[in-house]
């Protein structure tokens, strides 16, 4: 309860509700982007600021509480995904806490009252000025990459091919990622085998999520496909709930025969990402891509070993 009457702690949640508030308002407004400006220079403009308050201990607190509070609701309601949220909280937290300590360490801005909301605010304006301006001079900042992923399965290429270029029921054992919230394919449906033809896979939630917010669809226009040796798409549309910073350009199956009895399968996703800094979110991106892969795999040579009994 002492907690809950301390100044620094009240103040502090004050700051980060404001600071963290106007950020995701930004965003949702096209006034920002998931960038460096929103995941490193709001968080030091808000350690700054929590710095100044006479007891850094319970400020701490309170900015804790209120940015975990603020990012499980944006979850909760479908705007962002728990795997995303998870990866953020502590590359935020961790900015927060450094600066807020070496900004206590400088004698309290050299024991300065500078404790008063209005001062306390001062820190955000730089985020106010960059936000927009970033938005405005890097409106095409897409990064384009691929993932690739190879498995040889013990069947010919046109069996293979035949299971994997439309599945009505996806269903076998999950990577870790997607006991979470990573978006789980249900079923992929090809209309026709031929050029121009639309395949279109569709995605439920993960396992963590209990809201119906979740999953959504991926829509792929065939540009090349022979049986046995490549079916290679284009996407057209994809609505995946709570992911707009994530694009998808291309899905490709290629079918290589190895010893005549074999097939080394290899899947290429060419995808876009507009997160910052790249050296964080980079990775995670290709470890959520990879899982998939890994997933449609497993029920794949489930489904093989169903249909051909070998």
């Amino acid at each position: 309860m002492s907690l809950l009457r301390d100044r620094s702690f009240k103040i502090s949640i004050i700051l980060t509700s404001v600071f963290f508030g106007i950020g995701i308002i930004f965003l949702f407004l096209g006034l920002a982007s998931l960038s460096w400006i929103l995941f490193v220079l709001l968080p030091i403009t808000l350690g700054i600021s929590i710095g100044a308050l006479p007891n850094r201990k319970t400020a701490m607190w309170g900015a804790f509480a209120a940015t975990a509070i603020l990012l499980v609701c944006l979850g909760a309601f479908g705007f962002s995904g728990f795997i995303c949220i998870v990866m953020a909280l502590p590359f935020i937290i961790s900015i927060l806490f450094i600066v807020s300590i070496i900004m206590h360490l400088i004698k309290r801005y050299r024991q300065i009252k500078h404790d008063k909301l209005p001062v306390l605010f001062l820190p955000l304006i730089p985020f106010l000025i960059a936000a927009p301006a970033e938005q405005f001079l890097n409106k095409d900042r897409k990064e384009v990459l691929e993932i690739k992923t190879e498995k040889v399965f013990n069947y010919t290429c046109e069996e293979v091919y035949d299971a994997i270029k439309s599945v009505d029921t996806l269903d076998a054992e999950k990577p870790f990622l997607m006991h979470f919230d990573l978006p789980v394919p249900t079923k992929c449906v090809l209309e026709k085998e031929e050029v121009g033809a639309l395949r279109t896979c569709y995605f439920k939630s993960g396992n963590l999520s209990r809201f119906e917010f979740g999953g959504g669809t991926i829509t792929e226009k065939v540009t090349q496909i022979e049986k046995g040796k490549v079916l290679k798409m284009d996407v057209i549309d994809y609505d995946l709930t709570g992911r707009t910073w994530l694009g998808f350009k291309e899905a490709i199956y290629y079918f290589e025969k190895v010893d005549n009895t074999k097939c080394k399968l290899i899947r290429i996703t060419t995808y876009t990402s507009e997160l910052t800094p790249r050296f964080y979110w980079e990775p995670m991106e290709k470890l959520g891509i990879e899982q998939e892969h890994d997933y449609v795999f497993n029920n794949l040579e489930k489904d093989l070993k169903n249909k051909y009994k070998k």
